[in-house]
């Protein structure tokens, strides 16, 4: 691992610790202001609305003025989101906490484009693997943080999230090299290039392709604590515990077996077993009926996302041109957004009216949907522009 991959390494892991503590925790927090499943659903989806406003445009000015710049300005919004939320009296700050985060949260994208700069497209789906596995890791000691934090009240593990973040600002501040990026600036809105990319075929269809994907994984991310919730009466402590066990099994695919998977079989048939194994698990999920039956079914969902997260980023990097890669990640961080936003709206309002099954069932269909998309993908070089 690179000094910079490292860097970055360790400035994700830090910032998705604080993510992590406030996943699991968010749909209990809110039902305290009396937030309803489809309240939560919108709660959850105001984010990612937000984020698809401003990921182009953080994507723009992370190719014009540096990735490090604007991963700082977004852990910084974070970090006053957490406080904003730890703060709140009505459901309508909470909704506000999670606007000011959306609105800068392009440290994901922004992340990705850097690991772009600083990798050869051959060891990309490896660097975006050891990403992932900052993902996992976060989602280890997070929720368990939340876990153990919200039995002294749900505002102790907010606080702790936004000096968590707080931490990963710094780190990024002192330490994270700014890379010799490629992009040529953009002039004028930088939305306005989003309509071109969609006009490639290539990009049009990987961007078709990851918008499905998120959308699955939005609707079963972030209907699970309800569902565990309504089917076995958890609580924030059981979830939070819960959602560090699915990290682990998480970091354990994606920073240990992804290598030697792709190595072997390559991005998109790697990607392609993903989706199988997402589907399978949602499926179980919806079935299961005993918390053991539940949390095995969670296995194969944890192997789909280990398999499909690292290499869908990498085949968005692959059909961009080297000085685009800020662009293209921020219109795929975009449609992502997207999937995000209208995942949990129906995952949520589909939970509370029409049985806790339906969105896992909906989201394995929409898996599906996306395998049958990804078949006929074929991974070539970058596009020409015209």
């Amino acid at each position: 691992m690179t000094r910079p991959l490292l860097i970055i390494f360790l400035t994700i892991f830090v910032n998705l610790v604080g993510f992590g503590i406030i996943i699991p925790l968010l749909p209990f927090y809110a039902v305290t202001f009396g937030a309803s499943p489809s309240v939560i659903g919108l709660l959850f989806a105001v984010f990612s609305l937000s984020q698809l406003m401003a990921a182009p445009i953080l994507g723009d000015l992370s190719d014009r003025y540096g990735r490090r710049p604007v991963l700082m300005f977004s852990l910084a919004g974070t970090v006053l989101s957490f406080v904003m939320l730890a703060l709140a009296h009505t459901v309508w700050m909470l909704f506000a906490a999670r606007i000011v985060d959306g609105l800068s949260g392009g440290n994901i994208s922004t992340a990705r484009a850097y690991v772009a700069d600083v990798t050869e497209p051959k060891d990309r789906a490896r660097a975006y693997g050891l990403i992932g596995a900052a993902f996992g890791l976060g989602f280890i000691l997070g929720p368990a943080l939340s876990g153990v934090l919200a039995g002294i009240s749900y505002t102790a593990p907010i606080w702790a999230a936004a000096g968590i973040t707080l931490v990963a600002t710094v780190m990024t501040w002192l330490w994270l090299p700014e890379t010799v990026h490629r992009a040529r600036a953009g002039t004028g809105n930088p939305l306005r290039y989003v309509p071109a990319l969609l006009r490639r075929p290539l990009l049009r269809r990987i961007l078709t392709i990851d918008f499905v994907y998120w959308l699955a994984f939005a609707i079963f991310q972030t209907t699970l604590s309800l569902f565990a919730a309504q089917r076995f009466g958890f609580g924030p402590v059981q979830t939070g515990y819960l959602f560090a066990a699915f990290g682990l099994l998480g970091a354990v695919i994606q920073g240990g077996l992804i290598r030697p998977v792709v190595r072997r079989l390559g991005d998109k048939p790697t990607f392609l077993m993903g989706l199988g194994f997402g589907a399978l698990g949602l499926l179980g999920v919806a079935l299961a009926h005993s918390v053991a039956l539940f949390v095995l079914a969670l296995v194969p969902v944890a192997i789909g996302m280990g398999f499909g997260h690292p290499t869908m980023s990498s085949l968005v990097s692959l059909v961009a041109r080297g000085d685009e890669q800020g662009r293209v990640q921020g219109a795929a961080s975009a449609v992502e957004s997207l999937g995000r936003t209208i995942g949990p709206i129906w995952g949520n309002t589909s939970l509370q009216h029409f049985g806790d099954s339906t969105p896992y069932v909906s989201a394995a269909a929409l898996l599906v949907l996306t395998l049958l998309i990804a078949v006929g993908f074929h991974v070539a070089d970058p596009e020409p522009v015209g």
